[in-house]
């Protein structure tokens, strides 16, 4: 246990995945954002300091797999090798130097016309995803027999792909055509090697195959009488391998975990070493359990008064128990704000928003019990990893709110302990929107009602884009955002 006098100093780290978007008229030319009922993201601002962050750079519009090395410090340029070996780990496939790993989707494809004319056979496919990897798991290529392939059921449409041999380059293009009604592609290879033009051919083999398997299983003749979409092929794209760098904990000093439900951060923080925890009832999409998330998350921070977490490795036997004396940076992927974004839901981003915030209160109410025993000390620090603007459906440049602050300050921000320990941990999901339904107060012209004021740092009362932008930190790139959390603690200390 800690010494009262030194406490423990560590960071919960809230990263809203698509969190950035740009004015919408019908909110009266606001953001989500701006529009969402925050208190408890306000008090945060409003107690700490506050800044525009660019992921990666200014003007470029990044995945998530690339702005979470840049925000953890790994330089995507020098690093980044392909988001399959995140996918696929995340998915619980273990790889080896020299094997290679696509981020693939179940699609819809017509055989006669090679057009593939859904890239998602289907949103929700918990059930019937894990049967479809687990008959092409371990399936053989009739032109090369010495590859051995790995299929691992992800999340939603999703699955991991792995495969394993010699002579195997990271470097092709993909099948997936990245749109709905395009040809399926043939994987092609992107430099002259030898290695990468017999990858590209082995890859072009295992794609048929794959297809061949699915227009066959009694699942899909089902799916096809039911009225269906089939998932008769597998899209391959993101070809990586296992990136090798220095750990997380060498690097900054700091022992991590992470709650990331999403296979592709998962795998991606498995890459770094770091440990990803178990938080029942997570699923990484519309249906997530962000209570689970922050208990979670809590746990592993405030060890070891509470019992130790397990954390997920990958591999067949892919548990083990947590760091015993708990850890300094809990890492929390929140992923379905990135989803009402894609869906151009703007309704659903701003409920979402606030399902996030009222997480975000379980999570100081729990943390705040700990640091009360004199153990230990929190910071809080939310920020995203990129914009989803719900005009546009996809990632685009724009920068997105960063604000962290000590939890002490949160505390007195917010109205005080009784306010905070009066927050309920009853168990709860994100909202559901129904067909037609509307914001009135935001249609009214009534909009947020926000009264924070500034309490410490800056000038900043409020968690949204535009207020941001009067933050001390200014406006600054992803890369440094490691550096502007240990130097908060080491100055807040």
């Amino acid at each position: 246990m800690g010494n009262p006098e030194h406490p423990k100093r560590r960071v919960a780290f809230v990263l809203i995945d698509g969190l950035g978007d740009v004015s919408l008229p019908r909110f009266g030319y606001r953001t989500p954002s701006q529009v969402a009922q925050m208190p408890n993201l306000d008090a945060i601002a409003s107690a700490g300091v506050n800044g525009l962050m660019d992921p990666v750079e200014a003007g470029l519009a990044c995945g998530s797999d690339t702005a979470h090395l840049s925000l953890l410090g790994y330089d995507p340029r020098v690093y980044y090798r392909g988001r399959g070996a995140f996918e696929s780990m995340g998915a619980g496939l273990a790889m080896s130097p020299g094997d290679i790993a696509f981020k693939s989707n179940f699609a819809t494809w017509d055989e006669k016309t090679g057009i593939v004319t859904s890239r998602r056979a289907d949103r929700h496919f918990e059930e019937e995803g894990p049967i479809l990897c687990e008959a092409l798991d371990g399936m053989k290529m009739q032109s090369f027999p010495e590859y051995e392939v790995r299929v691992r059921y992800a999340t939603e449409h999703r699955c991991g792909v792995v495969v394993k041999g010699s002579k195997l380059s990271g470097n092709i293009s993909g099948t997936d055509p990245l749109k709905d009604n395009r040809l399926l592609l043939k994987a092609q290879a992107l430099d002259n090697t030898d290695e990468a033009k017999h990858t590209a051919a082995v890859i072009n083999e295992l794609s048929k195959e794959i297809s061949k398997i699915l227009a066959s299983h009694p699942l899909n003749a089902k799916r096809a009488a039911e009225g269906k979409n089939v998932a008769n092929v597998v899209l391959l794209r993101g070809c990586g391998i296992r990136l090798e760098v220095p750990p997380f904990e060498k690097k900054h000093g700091l022992w991590p975990c992470m709650v990331a439900p999403t296979k592709i951060i998962a795998g991606l923080g498995l890459s770094l070493g770091i440990d990803i925890l178990e938080a029942p009832g997570a699923t990484g999409d519309y249906r997530t359990l962000l209570t689970s998330k922050a208990t979670a998350i809590s746990k592993a921070l405030s060890a070891p008064l509470q019992s130790s977490p397990r954390v997920f490795v990958p591999g067949e036997d892919n548990h083990k128990p947590g760091r015993a004396d708990g850890y300094d940076f809990g890492f929390l992927h929140i992923k379905a704000i990135d989803d009402a974004g894609h869906d151009k839901a703007s309704i659903f981003k701003v409920k979402a928003l606030e399902a996030v915030d009222r997480a975000i209160g379980q999570l100081a109410r729990l943390l705040w019990q700990a640091e009360s025993t004199g153990n230990f000390e929190y910071s809080l620090c939310v920020t995203g990893d990129h914009s989803t603007p719900v005009e546009y459906g996809d990632h685009c440049f724009e920068p997105v709110p960063f604000t962290v602050c000590k939890l002490k300050d949160f505390v007195d921000a917010v109205g005080g302990e009784m306010v905070v320990m009066g927050t309920s941990l009853d168990p709860f999901s994100l909202p559901t929107v129904e067909s037609g339904e509307d914001l009135k107060d935001i249609t009214s012209g009534e909009g947020r009602c926000t009264k924070q004021k500034a309490f410490s740092g800056d000038s900043v009362a409020e968690f949204n884009e535009i207020a941001a932008a009067r933050g001390c930190l200014g406006r600054f790139p992803g890369s440094e955002m490691m550096g502007i959390i240990k130097k908060f603690l080491d100055l807040r200390a």
